[in-house]
């Protein structure tokens, strides 16, 4: 029962990050922060080791990309914009080397009965969460492949709120990139009428 509620408690700040994301607002990551220590929590209890250290990793992602937004590399606020091509190379390594550690660490040095699965959903969140920082685009890509994968492995766990919580976070990540597609147009537009 400790654990539900934990879990609700959670979902809750989980939900309105995600909101807060998708209106492009910054306080997002305060938000952010809650559920991810919260979830730490739970997830150790469970047995999701990659998905613990997923969320250290969540944590310190968080607070850059809070500065990031917040300040951006001209002291101000750093606009929405599609990865380049060397971004979107550094995104494909992030999966890449993420899951081929996460494979390892998980299946010799733990006690974890699933850890490709496990190994997979970090891959493309470590992925998605850097582009997220960085705001680009196709973050909402990323984190909606890790929210696919993870939505069984959280059943499977008996892990339902946080479950229904991914189903809830693959549906906004899609609303997501929509709108933050029509905010890169939209501000493409007013930058040619302004010229």
């Amino acid at each position: 029962m400790h654990f539900t509620w934990l879990q609700i408690l959670g979902t809750l700040f989980g939900v309105v990050q995600v909101l807060l994301s998708r209106k492009n607002n910054v306080h997002n990551y305060l938000f952010g922060i809650v559920s991810i220590l919260i979830s730490m929590w739970v997830l150790y209890r469970s047995k999701l080791y990659a998905d613990i250290l997923l969320n250290l990793y969540y944590f310190v992602m968080s607070l850059y990309g809070w500065f990031y937004w917040k300040f951006g590399g001209d002291k101000a606020e750093a606009p929405i914009s599609w990865s380049t091509k060397n971004e979107h190379l550094k995104a494909v390594g992030i999966v890449l080397g993420c899951f081929l550690m996460m494979s390892y660490w998980l299946r010799y040095h733990t006690n974890s009965d699933v850890p490709f699965w496990d190994a997979s959903v970090s891959a493309f969140a470590w992925a998605g969460m850097w582009l997220m920082a960085k705001r680009k685009i196709e973050n909402w890509i990323y984190l909606n492949i890790s929210n696919i994968i993870s939505i069984p492995l959280l059943i499977h766990k008996e892990l339902y709120i946080y479950a229904g919580l991914t189903v809830f976070l693959f549906i906004v990540g899609t609303s997501g990139f929509f709108k933050w597609k029509k905010l890169i147009n939209n501000d493409r537009k007013e930058r040619i009428t302004a010229t």
